[in-house]
Parts: C-alpha cells; structure tokens; sequence
C-alpha cells in the first residue's frame, strides 16, 4: 500500500447532540453538522446510538441516513435491540464497541477474544444485509487475531491511551503506545483486515497517526466538536485534514 493513498476522515457528530440534549429542543442539530462536516472534507460520518439515548437518537439515525451523500458508519453495542436497528437502516458501515451504562465515554476496546463465538453469530447477518462490520478492539494481536476469525472486515484501533499519556505530558509512554499501534496496524493490515485509528485524537497527536501507510481512515469528534466552539466547524475540520493530508504525504 502505497504511504500517498488518501487516508480517510470520518467525523464522529455525536457531542453535537450532547450539546442538543443538555437544553432540550432541536438545537443544535447533528444532520447539519454531518452536511457541513461533509462540507469540510469528511469522507465519512459516524454516530454512535447508544442504548440510553445520551446523545444521538432514533430519530437522528433516521435523518442522517436520508441526507447524507457520505457514507455512514453506525457505530453500536453487540445487543439485539441495536442489531435490529442497523438491519432495518442497512447502513454502509457498523462498528461493533463495548458500552457500560455509567461510563462517559468509550472505555476501551470490545473483548473480541472472550466473546468470539457469539460475535461471530452477531456480525454475520450485518455483513449478510451488506453493511461493512468493524470492531472497535486495542491495538493488541490477540484481540486482531479473534477479529480476523470472527468475520470482522475492518479493525478501528483504540488510541486513547497513546492520547492520554501525550496530554498529560507522558511522553516515553506515548511513544510507546504509539509504536504498539504502529505494529497492530501492519499485523492486521497483514491479515487483510482494514485498518482505521480512532479516540482521543486533537491536532497534536494526528500526525504520527495519520502517517501510518496501514491506516486507512481516522475517526475523530469529541475534539472536533470543541474546536468548532473557537473556531467554527467547518474551519476545525479542514484544519484536521490539512495535518492528516500533510502527515500521509
């Protein structure tokens, strides 16, 4: 693979709805952040429809699947109820992520290894509908590995430890959680799995990600959402794209 290919973004849109829900109402709204996302240069969207609705609703799932002309990747628990609706929207991509009711945000990758056989029964009618399945795990071989068996057709390497020790000043730590996911990238790329890297990413942790030749595309929101605050959404994006599309080249 050639280290010019264009990487991909995608722009996750979910705390645009968690700015939304802290008033109530219909503003701010995440279909127009998706079209102005599109706008700037996202390749892709992801919203994550978590089982207590804390952010993104049914509704909104509903909304960015009429508009968008970038293709949706639909990020969810491993439960029937949210199996279900990703087979009535046929989406282009599922990402598969493990959810705890109390937690803030994502904690860590899914334990593929522990649960292979009822993962295996889970993606196969995703990937029977026609969506792309991806599993959001650790930069860890053994997780990659149980991936691979399971059917899996893209892994989405956690980097929120490599983001946490750069901004907290850790930086040996950074750096080897960097090299960590610079080895499961190729490992996986190996298999034959596509590669993405998404959690925690801000302009000062992008690049060395971004220059990875394995790495296909990027996942980034949180961040993006806070940015947009100061400078504009459109502006924060193009932004993350200028670094990512310097970083590849």
């Amino acid at each position: 693979m050639s280290g010019t290919e264009k990487l991909r973004l995608g722009v996750n849109i979910d705390h645009v709805a968690t700015v939304r829900n802290a008033r109530g109402g219909t503003y701010p709204d995440p279909l127009r952040a998706a079209k102005i996302a599109e706008v700037a240069g996202a390749d892709g969207i992801t919203a994550h429809l978590r089982e207590d609705r804390r952010h993104i609703s049914d509704a909104d799932i509903e909304g960015l699947m009429d508009v968008l002309s970038v293709p949706l990747n639909f990020e969810m628990a491993a439960t029937d109820e949210m199996q279900k609706i990703a087979l009535r929207h046929k989406p282009h991509a599922v990402c598969i992520v493990p959810e705890k009711r109390e937690e803030r945000t994502t904690e860590g990758g899914l334990e593929v290894a522990r649960e292979e056989n009822r993962l295996a029964h889970f993606i196969a009618p995703l990937r029977e509908a026609g969506s792309r399945v991806s599993i959001f795990i650790a930069a860890d071989e053994r997780q990659i590995e149980a991936a691979n068996r399971i059917g899996a057709q893209v892994i989405e390497l956690h980097s929120g430890a490599y983001c946490d020790a750069y901004t907290e000043g850790r930086f040996d730590e950074a750096d080897e959680e960097l090299e960590k996911m610079r080895q499961m990238a190729t490992y996986g790329h190996s298999l034959g799995l596509e590669v993405h890297v998404g959690h925690g990413l801000t302009y000062d942790t992008v690049s060395p990600v971004a220059a990875f030749p394995e790495v296909r595309e990027l996942n980034i929101g949180h961040f993006l959402i806070g940015e947009a605050i100061f400078l504009g959404l459109e502006p924060a994006i193009k932004e993350m794209r200028r670094l990512m599309d310097e970083a590849r080249a």
